[in-house]
């Protein structure tokens, strides 16, 4: 009996999805006897499906649809294996999938299959790249028609003052958090440490290092997770980049280092500079930053959080410990050097942001990149090369940028990019009060 199966024992049900250009799941529920057909392609679904807008609807125009005739690709499923949901309220196992065609390529629309190309990059070159991500959300009551803070399971009454790094308050969600870190266990999600962020109802919860494609996989199942069981507690949980104007907006800051054929950190010499390959990455970072801005802001409502005075990077800089910087290369001892890229609203596709900024990093490598540098002080009062400034721009350097030509493949830059111009479109035709209702579980 193989690892899969041995997981996959005791459930009535079991869902297949794979993750959309906008990090959503598509698939299919199916009972139990269909599980050992999975490796056989058993399942199918139109490739389109990977390319609907965030309302799930069809891409005008597209190619995929009525040009193809909505033709059907393979689900396949990953080496993640099945997982439990358990915020469901009967026993079921997820099992993550990816899409291929036919004739057994990989689709190029979908975002694993992009972070694995990026990936096989550095594995040519010998090296394996560790990530992890910071993933920050809010907890929030969404029953009325404005969006809320939640109650404080505690006292009953409403959240309020700053409470960064506050234990009363993550404790006073105790039993959320507990199930949540049950539930991580339980997924093989490596959950480290949580912490009680500076917004009203605000957490980050650090994921561990490991392999770049399960640290992703990890992002895009831990943020089901955090939805699925805020609404089995009576709340809401969102990763929108700014639910709240006057409040901190969500980051998934990742965190990356390189290791060679002998375990050896590329980026490491010994002292607190780093190497020269450290240096090219953080060139290349800086180099991709603007046009990958499309990627790291995917949304609208996204550019409310990469403005002045905000507390989110807007400006490509890096920096040695300092967490104004967009590139920060943390202290720490040298064997753990590695690059901290926090520029990334958590509303992404983390498949798709990581695939950006691994990318970024290896193009600066590949071309011997070398960056300005490093600032000092704090880098919101400096003037510097900024992300592009609204979703209009973002959308038109990304489409057209010959450095995200080398990172993603054309056809995923196609679909993205008229994603998003559909989006652009009917998002305009909704009030801006109501736009949170169609962001806060899909984003």
């Amino acid at each position: 009996m193989d690892k899969n199966q041995m997981h996959f024992e005791g459930y009535p049900t079991f869902r297949v999805a794979a993750c959309d250009l906008n990090g959503q799941m598509r698939g299919k529920r199916l009972p139990a006897a269909q599980f050992d057909k999975l490796g056989e392609g058993s399942v199918r679904m139109p490739l389109s499906v990977l390319n609907v807008d965030i309302w799930g609807a069809d891409i005008e125009g597209s190619p995929l649809v009525f040009e193809t005739g909505d033709a059907d690709g393979i689900l396949l499923p990953t080496d993640h294996g099945p997982v439990p949901m358990p915020w469901l309220g009967s026993p079921a196992a997820l099992v993550p999938m990816w899409m291929y065609r036919d004739n057994g390529e990989p689709f190029d629309g979908d975002p694993r299959h992009a972070l694995a190309t990026v990936v096989e990059r550095y594995t040519a070159r010998g090296w394996r790249i560790e990530a992890a991500a910071e993933m920050e959300f809010y907890l929030v009551d969404d029953s009325g028609d404005i969006l809320t803070p939640p109650l404080n399971p505690s006292s009953g009454r409403p959240l309020h003052g700053q409470a960064i790094l506050s234990i009363r308050q993550i404790d006073a969600f105790d039993a959320y958090f507990t199930e949540l870190y049950e539930a991580c266990e339980a997924m093989e999600i490596p959950a480290e440490s949580a912490i009680s962020e500076a917004g009203l109802g605000q957490f980050e919860v650090n994921l561990a290092h490991r392999d770049a494609m399960a640290a992703a996989d990890d992002a895009f199942l831990f943020k089901a997770l955090v939805r699925g069981l805020a609404r089995k507690h009576g709340m809401a949980a969102t990763f929108m980049a700014k639910p709240f104007a006057e409040d901190a907006g969500n980051g998934m800051h990742v965190h990356f280092s390189v290791l060679d054929r002998d375990g050896n950190n590329i980026f490491d010499n010994g002292g607190s500079k780093g190497t020269d390959l450290l240096l090219n990455a953080v060139a290349g970072c800086l180099a991709c930053m603007a046009p990958s801005t499309l990627v790291f802001a995917p949304h609208g409502p996204s550019y409310d959080r990469i403005v002045p005075g905000a507390h989110a990077p807007f400006g490509a800089c890096w920096a040695y410990e300092n967490r104004t910087a967009a590139i920060r290369i943390p202290g720490g001892p040298a064997r753990a050097r590695r690059i901290e890229h926090r520029v990334s609203s958590g509303d992404n596709n983390p498949y798709l942001a990581m695939a950006m900024m691994l990318g970024a990093a290896m193009v600066g490598i590949e071309d011997g990149l070398t960056p300005p540098a490093p600032i000092t002080g704090n880098a919101y009062a400096l003037n510097l090369p900024g992300l592009e400034p609204d979703w209009a721009s973002a959308l038109a350097r990304f489409e057209a940028d010959p450095l995200v030509a080398r990172i993603l493949p054309a056809g995923l830059i196609r679909n993205y990019c008229a994603t998003k111009r559909q989006e652009m479109l009917h998002l305009a035709e909704v009030p801006n009060d109501d736009r949170w209702k169609v962001y806060l579980e899909s984003a």
